[in-house]
C-alpha cells in the first residue's frame, strides 16, 4: 500500500539547485510521449515545470510551492497536467493518451501506483 502522505525531505543537494522529479512515459499515445518533471530552487521557493522533447507548455498544479510535494500532492499534479493550448503555435500538439508509466527517484512508490492503475485499466 503506497504511503500517500510520503514527503520527501528535499530535492536538492548542496551541489545542485534543479532536480529530476519524475519521468512520464505515454506508450498508448502516438509518439509514446515522455515527459519530465523538473524541480527548480529560485528565490527561496520550489518551481516545477514539465518538459518534453517537442517544447510543449504545460500548465502544472501548482507550479511553485515551498515545500515538497507529498505522493498525494504529485499524484494530484501528473493526473492534473495539461497542455498549454495558447502555447502551441508551430509545436506539435500532443494527446496523451492512456495512464503514464513513471519513474522517480524520489517517490518510491510512485512507479507501483500508477503501474497497478494501468493493470486496472487493462493497459498492462
Amino acid at each position: 500500500m503506497a504511503d500517500f502522505k510520503f514527503r520527501p525531505d528535499t530535492y536538492f543537494s548542496a551541489e545542485s539547485s534543479s532536480a529530476l522529479l519524475v519521468k512520464l512515459h505515454y506508450p498508448e499515445s502516438t509518439w509514446g510521449e515522455q515527459i519530465s518533471i523538473y524541480a527548480h530552487q529560485i528565490d527561496f521557493q520550489i518551481q516545477l515545470e514539465a518538459v518534453d522533447f517537442y517544447g510543449n507548455d504545460y500548465l502544472l498544479y501548482p507550479s511553485k510551492i515551498e515545500e515538497p510535494l507529498s505522493l498525494e500532492e504529485l499524484i494530484f499534479l501528473i493526473e492534473g497536467m495539461q497542455l498549454n493550448q495558447d502555447e502551441l503555435e508551430g509545436k506539435m500538439e500532443l494527446v496523451l493518451d492512456g495512464i503514464p508509466q513513471v519513474t522517480s527517484n524520489f517517490y518510491p512508490d510512485l512507479e507501483e501506483y500508477f503501474s497497478e492503475k494501468r493493470k486496472n485499466f487493462g493497459l498492462e
